[in-house]
């Protein structure tokens, strides 16, 4: 799995899953959308610590920094 995720995309994915579980955990978020958006931000947590999301691969989306190779053209 090759990483498509910069440190910028995992950080604010990390910061509003963190979010929504405080809301969720302090009883702020209830029901059914508390519950879909503890989920959604168990997503982000994962996504973010492995650093691929599997919805930007089949739109080529990266947001990860290019790597300069050292070629010159």
């Amino acid at each position: 799995m090759k990483k498509n995720m910069g440190n910028t995309d995992r950080i604010i994915r990390f910061i509003i899953a963190a979010i929504v579980g405080v809301l969720y955990f302090t009883g702020t978020l209830t029901g059914t959308l508390g519950i879909v958006l503890l989920v959604l931000a168990g997503v982000f947590l994962l996504t973010s610590f492995i650093s691929f999301c599997p919805l930007y691969a089949p739109f080529g989306i990266s947001t990860c920094p290019m790597k300069n190779t050292g070629a010159k053209n």
